[in-house]
C-alpha cells in the first residue's frame, strides 16, 4: 500500500538495553557500529522499525540481527525519545525497550553480525561514550529495570 501525505513526518526506530547481572554489578550488551552515522562508536543494538511490525518485534529482531542474541521474554517499554536532533540522518522518534536476563542465561554467544561490528558486554558503571541519544536512554533505562 503507497502512502503520500503532504506533510514531512518523523522516522521511527527501536532501541534494545539488555543486562545482565555480573560478578560487580550489572553490564548492558552493546554494538560497536560498523557504518555511519558513528561508525566505530558503542551503542545499543538498534535499527528502524519496518512498516509490517510492531515496536517490540522490531526491538527483537534488530537485537538477533546485531548480536545473536535472541529472547524469549517480552521486553519492557523504556521510553520514547525525541529530540529533535538526535540521529543525523534525520528526524526519528526512537522507541526504547529492555530487559534483565535471568541468571544462567546463555549469553556468551554474542557476536557483531549485521551493521554492527562486534557486540560486547559493559559494565553499567564504566560505559563507553554512547552514539546517538544512547547514554540518556541508559540512564531511563536503569531507573526502569533496577528500581
Amino acid at each position: 500500500m503507497a502512502y503520500t501525505y503532504e506533510y514531512p513526518r518523523p522516522m521511527v526506530t527501536v532501541d534494545a538495553v539488555i543486562l545482565q547481572k555480573a560478578a560487580r554489578g550489572y553490564e548492558v550488551l552493546l554494538i560497536e557500529r560498523k557504518h555511519d552515522p558513528f561508525a566505530g562508536h558503542w551503542a545499543l543494538p538498534g535499527g528502524f522499525l519496518d512498516m509490517d511490525e510492531t515496536p517490540d518485534a522490531a526491538a527483537a529482531r534488530e537485537l538477533a540481527e546485531e548480536t545473536g542474541l535472541t529472547i524469549d521474554e517480552s521486553m519492557t517499554q523504556i521510553g520514547a525519545f525525541g529530540a529533535i536532533n538526535r540521529d543525523p540522518r534525520g528526524r526519528t522518534i526512537g522507541i526504547a525497550y529492555g530487559i534483565v536476563l535471568a541468571e544462567g542465561t546463555p549469553t556468551d554467544g554474542v557476536r557483531g553480525q549485521d551493521d554492527a561490528r562486534q557486540a560486547a558486554w559493559h559494565s553499567i558503571d564504566h560505559l563507553p561514550n554512547l552514539a546517538f541519544d544512547h547514554a540518556e536512554i541508559m540512564k531511563k533505562a536503569i531507573e526502569v529495570l533496577l528500581s
